[in-house]
């Protein structure tokens, strides 16, 4: 079936071979190895986590590791690819962020092998999907590369997620927060999903579900964060950030909360930001674009930006007040330039216009 029918006719969903959560699951490991026929794995993760995963697990003190240098850069997929070749592993275990997932999942896409993912933080739903986004050696977004399929494996363990710091957990319920507004605007326009076919019908369901647990959820969950130890809330708001974001993006389609990324991530005074943290304020920015009629979407997440944290401006993200026109300008006109999902607003957006909406969102801590 040609690409061009499937995306006129198909609806397509994608999802990972297998989800594991709970506290306590890494040690679950060695018999998920076994029930998979794992001949010979190769670990992905840098020197920390290596050293969080030995200690929980000593067997892993023998295994074959590729020690992650804390960027995704194609010169980092290449060396691991060759790691793999060389000790002809048949499984990459990604362990870490998103960062490290997705350069196991862009070796994996080199090697043809399988690939499992262990996060080690909530900051990103990369576990699930299939896309590993590339970086230059300065943290700007590079290129997007696409595996065949999903995950064979997530390992979710919320016991060491619940002990991670605050920000990266905050970080992921900014980026979950967008995809119901998002896969929305795809609907509207009837564009397709990251399979290239059309969202499934229980897409809208799935997205509301991921947002109405936030909303709901989420100041229980930072309670366990804040006592490291996860309960039922936590459990569910990582269920929420993780699995059902991870499958509404890639699913249901993205719009401008995410096509701000690729401009926000050029600026370098936002290097230090995270990508959920930029997301939900691309969110913002989307939302001031829909007009009057997203006024109280607007006036119903500010509370929640508040008690979590969430950037609401460009200078909670870490840019001068002073650089904020002139930043708001670069950022739009390098969104507009690059980004494939602009066009599932459901009207053309120019540069000026996106950067208008992006004065007037770092506006709102200050209304």
């Amino acid at each position: 079936m040609k690409s061009s029918l499937a995306a006129a006719t198909c609806r397509i969903f994608g999802a990972p071979g297998r989800y594991v959560q709970g506290p306590g699951v890494l040690a679950l490991l060695p018999s998920l190895l076994r029930e998979f026929e794992v001949r010979k794995p190769l670990w992905l993760a840098d020197r920390f986590v290596q050293g969080l995963l030995c200690e929980q697990l000593p067997l892993l003190l023998a295994a074959n590791w590729h020690t992650f240098q804390g960027e995704c850069t194609a010169a980092e997929v290449e060396a691991v690819a060759r790691t793999v070749e060389a000790l002809d592993c048949d499984v990459i275990i990604g362990v870490g962020g998103g960062k490290a997932i997705d350069t196991a999942k862009a070796a994996q896409i080199a090697t043809r092998t399988r690939i499992f993912a262990v996060p080690t933080v909530a900051s990103t739903d990369a576990p699930i999907s299939r896309l590993a986004i590339l970086h230059t050696e300065d943290h700007r977004v590079d290129e997007l590369r696409t595996m065949r399929s999903n995950p064979d494996l997530v390992v979710v363990d919320s016991a060491i997620l619940a002990r991670a710091p605050r920000r990266y957990f905050v970080a992921g319920l900014g980026s979950a927060l967008s995809k119901p507004f998002e896969m929305a605007h795809c609907r509207a326009v009837n564009g397709v999903n990251f399979y290239q076919g059309r969202p499934a019908h229980v897409m809208p369901m799935l997205g509301e579900a991921c947002f109405d647990t936030l909303m709901c959820d989420t100041g229980e969950a930072l309670q366990a964060v804040a006592r490291g130890r996860p309960n039922a809330a936590f459990e569910r708001v990582l269920e929420a950030s993780m699995l059902l974001s991870g499958l509404a993006f890639e699913n249901g389609g993205l719009s401008v909360a995410h096509a701000l990324q690729l401009g926000l991530s050029v600026v370098p005074d936002l290097q230090g930001s995270l990508m959920g943290e930029r997301v939900a304020f691309g969110l913002m920015v989307q939302l001031i674009l829909e007009g009057d009629a997203a006024r109280p979407h607007i006036e119903r997440l500010l509370p929640y930006y508040r008690m979590t944290g969430l950037p609401t401006s460009l200078e909670t993200l870490g840019m001068p007040r002073s650089r904020v026109p002139a930043a708001a300008r670069h950022i739009a006109l390098v969104s507009v330039a690059r980004s494939i999902v602009l066009k599932n607003f459901p009207r053309p957006i120019d540069a000026a216009e996106l950067a208008a909406a992006i004065q007037q969102a770092s506006q709102l801590a200050y209304d």
